[in-house]
């Protein structure tokens, strides 16, 4: 995915930056970047940070920065921000989308004679500089963001600084990410996690509604496009993407996976499915407070059978050779013989999504010992490879576990039932979970229903994207 910080204040704000882009690293691990806007000139650098973190890798950056506008960005797709030249002016630019239709629109934008784009070593065109395109095709910035949001098939939210020291900010038109602004007595700040500028001294100001565009100064927020009453936040913001601490739409990621855990153990009670176990735990990180609510609600001890050691083996760290990364993942998992040896444990994690993972923590805790192995996911069945925000990042909806067991049990058959496959209470729904606790030798498995993962969201559920699990836009 990806996420920016981006500030304008009467001050420098180079070392805000700096820290509130650090505090989005948690949502990709590709690509990090800033770009500051000094007296009307731009400075930007763009690094790797698949192999070391971005604070550690832009910290020699820093005394070269100077500017009292700047952002930076954390991104999962292409190198970024760009600076961009055209009958706009000079602006630089970060966008986090999901371009579905980025070949089209590349072809039909060379079909009008004399442009190009800068080719990647793939030959693909850099999707950041595609949407500049599309925004340089309008006569402001204001008109062209709106077309490239109605152009696009996916998603768009992007900020733009411009010469002058301001912030174009939108949030894509659906609203499937975050767009939020705190301020300080010296200016505002851009951000998609509130606890980043919460820790820098800003304060809640605004939220952008779905589609909105505003413009940001060191003065105040002006609205140049206003939002739109549909929306469809992604639900995995609370389940799986989002940092503990922060808000979206009002509702805590925290207290949300609290509940839902406590709601996943009220159904099992109800159903008399809930197994005894010395120990509830959550599979680090994200699936530990899912756990702790399960814990509280079903009165089993909550325990920490295992731990991801991180402080050399960040999560950013990706080796190229496969068998080295096997061999890393394996090594973050250091297990607590005295809480895995001869138990019975159930494990609450996030999401299952292709099933390898999970696979080698199974085999990792039988091999250290343990008795039994109780999965349970809070969300349900992931059906549909995401195509909003690349959650689920396969080539095909048979690189996820479910859809591929659905189409070993049914072939073409059981793509016409995969409502009753997501259901535990049917009898397709029965067969998908045996099949899969076979595959991947889990004790028992239960997956958290949607009403239920709905339910522990607490907004209108009409507002909340659902497509990896309904297939419905």
């Amino acid at each position: 995915m990806g996420g920016f910080f981006g500030a304008t204040s009467k001050r420098d704000v180079v070392v805000d930056v700096f820290f509130g882009t650090d505090y989005h690293s948690h949502l990709g691990t590709k690509f990090g970047g800033m770009a500051f806007c000094d007296n009307g000139s731009f400075s930007r650098e763009i690094h790797s940070i698949e192999n070391t973190p971005f604070r550690t890798r832009f910290e020699a950056d820093l005394n070269g920065f100077h500017g009292t506008c700047g952002f930076g960005c954390i991104s999962d797709t292409d190198p970024q921000p760009l600076l961009v030249r055209s009958h706009l002016g000079v602006f630089a630019i970060t966008t986090v989308s999901a371009i579905n239709n980025a070949n089209e629109l590349v072809e039909e934008y060379f079909t009008e004679g004399g442009k190009q784009f800068m080719a990647m070593g793939s030959g693909a065109v850099n999707t950041t500089e595609l949407v500049a395109g599309l925004i340089n095709q309008k006569n402001s910035l204001e008109d062209g963001i709106r077309f490239a949001q109605e152009t696009i098939k996916g998603s768009l939210t992007l900020l733009i600084m411009k010469s002058d020291g301001s912030i174009i900010a939108a949030r894509d038109r659906m609203g499937r990410l975050p767009v939020l602004i705190g301020k300080n007595d010296d200016g505002y700040c851009v951000a998609f996690e509130s606890f980043a500028y919460h820790k820098l001294g800003y304060i809640d100001d605004y939220e952008l509604g779905s589609g909105e565009i505003v413009n940001v100064t060191p003065e105040g927020i002006e609205v140049l496009s206003p939002a739109r009453d549909e929306m469809r936040i992604c639900a995995f913001l609370w389940v799986y993407y989002g940092y503990p601490n922060s808000n979206y739409e009002g509702i805590n990621v925290e207290v949300m996976r609290y509940k839902n855990g406590a709601i996943m153990a009220e159904t099992e009670i109800a159903r008399h499915i809930l197994p005894e176990v010395d120990y509830v735990a959550g599979v680090p990180d994200s699936g530990v407070p899912h756990g702790i609510g399960f814990s509280m609600r079903s009165g089993m001890p909550f325990g920490r059978p295992f731990i991801k050691y991180t402080p050399t083996w960040p999560r950013s760290f990706m080796p190229t050779d496969q068998s080295m990364r096997n061999r890393v993942a394996k090594m973050k998992l250091i297990p607590v013989p005295e809480l895995i040896d001869g138990k019975k444990l159930l494990f609450v994690d996030d999401s299952i999504v292709r099933g390898t993972q999970l696979r080698e923590t199974v085999d990792f805790l039988y091999a250290s010992g343990a008795k039994e192995v109780h999965m349970r996911s809070a969300c349900p069945p992931i059906m549909f490879s995401c195509k909003y925000l690349s959650f689920s990042r396969g080539k095909s909806d048979m690189d996820l576990i479910a859809r591929r067991v659905v189409d070993e049990l049914e072939g073409e058959e059981g793509a016409r039932h995969l409502d009753e496959y997501a259901d535990a209470t049917t009898e397709r729904g029965g067969c998908l979970l045996k099949t899969i606790c076979d595959q991947l030798r889990f004790d028992s498995l239960s997956y958290q229903s949607l009403d239920g993962m709905l339910e522990a969201i607490g907004i209108d559920r009409n507002l909340i994207c659902t497509y990896c699990w309904t297939g419905k836009e």
